[in-house]
């Protein structure tokens, strides 16, 4: 009688709390206190990988607790596969037994059981060969079903807790994500928001551009293997069948993948979830960690609510900058106008500095436009300044920009180019303008050119486009249908 009022007494304690924490050491009090157990632990179920791990235990030797079983191994294993206890009254005679302290000579492994599903296994172990007599095991395997109602109460008040939480980070991700129109403000913001409330060690957003995933923003502790820019087949995996699903995608070990299909150097396992916004795949979010099967299917939900209010608010931001575009593009030629060239110089330079990229600047020139509207007229005029400009946005990169500057003149600013590159590219502009056939013009149209580099022509707005500009002027000096360098201009001042 007297043992059943402890096993009363114990469901009571162990049932008096939702905290899960205080659950397991309350059960692995009870049974060490009460039951006169040397060794007990706490032995979960992973569902997902179908394996055992300890959760928390007493008397274990160092180290040893950190192994996992898989269902059907050890003793433990073999309770849960069985959902039976399973004893072993002289562990040196059983095969299953596994090692996790050396004192161990006789084990029960009782299994834990909610809805007839195994949750996890109450270990029990004691120095003594033979420990555990019927009543024992009876009471132990009563006990167990109290812990394991205990067990389950916590659980799902935990998970609740972490819904709760996790609805707050999505109420806060949206509040703070619709007030950001600007987007690399709001691919930034977004990065830090959900590593920050999901704990996530690091964030990623890949968009798409053409046929392409870039990655546009990340954040986190783990180490890059790309730079941000780093551009992605959308072809090759692992994007194709997320984009082409368009559903989640979930690499539970990544240790042995190669490098280059692993975007940070320590990453072990990964979720991705496609960005959809009415029906279009805008790009990627991509969530990195350096566990193993770190991500649970639990999670999921609420992550990929997350990615749909960052899609709606990519969109919008696409919206926002398309009408900002129209701001700056040049009315006759559909390129982008002086206003966007001011813009985008200045960024460009302060791009170049801070990564020891190059960048260039083409200023060019159509030659004797004024004689061209004289002879042809301004309609016929208007024509040829819409075909270069074409010619030129067709042979530039789309990282590249070309705006007209004002007149017949042109600026261009090249990304991550050095000098022989700059050069290399005004000169086929030149070649393809003066080789083009323009309908109604009986005479070939060249144009003249100047380019200057950063650093080696100026770090400033102001250096850099008066350089490209004498460059311009020293092509027109020398005959028209050139190409100069600010370099060479400034030699020739030096010596002259």
């Amino acid at each position: 009688m007297n043992r059943i009022a402890v096993l009363y007494d114990a469901g009571q304690a162990v049932l008096s709390t939702f905290d899960l924490d205080e659950v397991l050491q309350r059960i692995l009090g009870i049974a060490h206190d009460y039951f006169h157990l040397r060794n007990v632990a706490i032995v979960l179920l992973d569902k997902q990988s179908q394996e055992l791990y300890v959760r928390s235990q007493i008397g274990w030797d160092e180290g040893q607790d950190k192994h996992r079983l898989s269902v059907g191994q050890g003793i433990t294993g073999a309770a849960a596969l069985k959902k039976l206890p399973v004893y072993a009254p002289d562990v040196s005679q059983d095969a299953r037994y596994f090692c996790s302290a050396k004192s161990t000579r006789s084990e029960l492994a009782v299994p834990l059981m909610v809805n007839g599903e195994v949750v996890g296994v109450l270990d029990c172990q004691s120095d003594r060969v033979d420990h555990f007599d019927s009543e024992t095991i009876d009471l132990l395997t009563l006990f167990s079903t109290q812990a394991s109602i205990a067990l389950q109460n916590a659980r799902l008040y935990s998970l609740e807790q972490q819904r709760a939480r996790q609805l707050q980070a999505i109420n806060a991700i949206a509040q703070q994500t619709t007030a950001v129109l600007d987007l690399e403000d709001l691919l930034s913001r977004v990065c830090q928001l959900i590593q920050d409330a999901f704990h996530v060690p690091h964030v990623s957003l890949f968009l798409r551009e053409d046929h392409d995933l870039v990655l546009r923003a990340h954040h986190g502790t783990l180490t890059p293997n790309i730079p941000e820019g780093g551009r992605f087949a959308a072809t090759a995996e692992p994007w194709a069948s997320i984009l082409a699903d368009n559903c989640t995608a979930m690499d539970k070990d990544l240790c042995k993948a190669p490098t280059r299909t692993k975007f940070f150097a320590e990453t072990a396992s990964r979720m991705c979830i496609p960005l959809v916004s009415f029906g279009q795949t805008l790009g990627v979010l991509a969530l990195d960690s350096a566990k193993v099967d770190a991500f649970r299917d639990g999670d999921q939900q609420s992550l990929e609510s997350v990615a749909d209010i960052c899609a709606t608010a990519i969109q919008n931001a696409h919206y926002v900058d398309r009408v900002k575009q129209l701001a700056y593009l040049d009315g006759l030629t559909g390129i982008f106008n002086r206003r966007f060239f001011e813009l985008r110089i200045m960024e460009e330079i302060e791009r170049a500095r801070r990564y020891g990229t190059g960048m260039a600047v083409i200023m060019a020139d159509i030659d004797e436009f004024k004689r061209l509207n004289d002879e042809f007229g301004h309609v016929l005029g208007d024509e040829v300044l819409r075909q270069v400009s074409s010619l030129f946005h067709q042979q530039l990169r789309k990282v590249d920009v070309v705006c007209r500057y004002g007149g017949e003149e042109f600026g261009i600013l090249l990304t991550q180019v050095k000098t022989q590159q700059a050069m290399a590219v005004a000169e086929k502009l030149r070649k393809m303008v003066e080789g083009w056939q323009f309908p109604g013009v009986p005479r070939t149209v060249t144009i003249s050119a100047g380019a200057a580099t950063f650093p080696q022509h100026g770090t400033t707005r102001d250096g850099l486009v008066r350089a490209a500009d004498n460059a311009l002027y020293a092509a027109k000096q020398a005959g028209r249908n050139k190409v100069c360098l600010a370099a060479a201009v400034r030699r020739q001042a030096a010596t002259s």
